[in-house]
């Protein structure tokens, strides 16, 4: 498109200084020619990479997830096959259950036993309200005993013996009304002990019953997306243990990013919505058509890691670092009845982004995007 532009330029050149002379072809006009040509090349130029950005770097980013088992095992199954689809639930491989199992079961045994130990409070309660009831009326009585024994003996009708022995009782009845009442607390503690509407010990068992189960399923190892899984290189009779660096194989995911660098310069115009067209080198001849998501605002020279130590300044004899660029993120947009082509991930290739600004211009970019998806075709090496 730039190269027409500058043709019909040369073509008016042409017209109004050789064909129909009116004004003189001389080294005056010659160089005035010139010089327009160059200014309205790089006015041209400087104003499409500002209205209409383009980048020469943009990546296909897909997310990869490490699938590291949560529990520790023999595998004893691996149901898939590397580098085929895969729908999120799906089983990747299983793990030898039998010890998870087996706790379930333990588990289950001793929640019953809590259970019922529980049910049997109820009844240790009234039999030992009924004991501190017992051991009151035994204390009255021999309260009675104890005053009746004294009045007799002021009075000479009895003896100091029966005085001191009904003394005697009085203590050991209050000293059994008070291990009644103790037993009688001691239960209506552990009964007023609950979380939620369970008894401690019964929630105890329980929760640990829920853990022993969640270990159970998680000897079956599902895909955590749709995806494909690549590395697969476990096989039955591998011991798996839960360690982020020994992972048992790498599951891409199918959800995608798509990120378009640019300059720190270009992206004054640039805003969420504007429309946007990509040229991938795995799509010769193809545009994918997107719109801009967002912009990163943020690079790593942006950034100072956390440390102890004061920062150096940049030293005067040395240049300095290039400036990162900032990256777009763009989404694919499929067209009234058409479905987006595959796109595999780390494809990387071209595209140019279409503000709302000087939109006749857009189709000098328009050309040029399209020109270099068609020598995406092309394949420069020479071996």
């Amino acid at each position: 498109m730039l190269e027409i532009i500058l043709g019909g330029y040369a073509f008016l050149v042409w017209l109004v200084f050789i064909k129909l002379k009116l004004f003189p072809w001389n080294i005056q006009s010659q160089v005035g020619s010139v010089a327009g040509a160059i200014v309205l090349a790089a006015s041209i130029i400087f104003t499409i990479n500002v209205v209409t950005p383009s980048s020469s770097d943009v990546r296909v980013i897909n997310f990869v997830a490490e699938i590291v088992p949560r529990v520790q095992g023999i595998v004893t199954r691996v149901a898939i096959e590397g580098n085929t689809l895969i729908k999120k639930g799906d089983v990747l491989l299983e793990i030898d259950n039998t010890p998870y199992r087996l706790k379930v079961k333990e588990l289950e045994a001793k929640l019953a036993e809590a259970t019922a130990s529980a049910r049997t409070l109820w009844q240790d309660l009234d039999s030992a309200k009924s004991s501190s009831i017992a051991a009151q009326a035994h204390l009255d009585l021999m309260k009675k005993r104890y005053a009746e024994s004294s009045e007799l003996a002021k009075l000479g009708a009895g003896n100091q013996y029966d005085v001191e022995s009904f003394g005697t009782e009085v203590k050991k009845a209050e000293a059994a009304l008070s291990n009644a009442k103790t037993a009688e607390v001691k239960v209506q503690t552990k009964l007023e002990g609950v979380v939620g509407p369970d008894m401690a010990s019964v929630a105890q068992v329980k929760a640990q019953l829920e853990s022993a189960r969640y270990d159970l399923e998680s000897t079956v190892i599902r895909a955590p997306a749709d995806g494909i899984a690549i590395n697969v290189m476990v096989r039955p009779g591998n011991y798996l243990v839960s360690m982020p660096f020994r992972p048992a194989m790498s599951f891409v995911e199918h959800e995608q990013r798509i990120l378009a660098f640019f300059d720190q310069n270009e992206l004054r115009y640039v805003k969420p919505g504007d429309k946007a067209e990509i040229a991938l080198q795995t799509l010769p001849g193809e545009l994918l058509f997107a719109k801009v998501d967002s912009i990163v605002w943020a690079n790593g020279q942006g950034q100072i890691a956390q440390s102890g130590v004061v920062p150096n300044a940049p030293m005067e004899v040395v240049r300095a670092p290039l400036a990162q660029k900032y990256a777009v993120k763009l989404i694919p947009v499929a067209k009234d009845g058409e479905v987006l082509p595959f796109i595999p991930m780390g494809a990387r290739g071209g595209g140019a982004i279409y503000t709302d600004k000087m939109a006749p211009l857009h189709l000098l970019r328009m050309v040029m995007i399209r020109g270099q998806a068609i020598l995406n075709y092309l394949v420069l090496k020479l071996h």
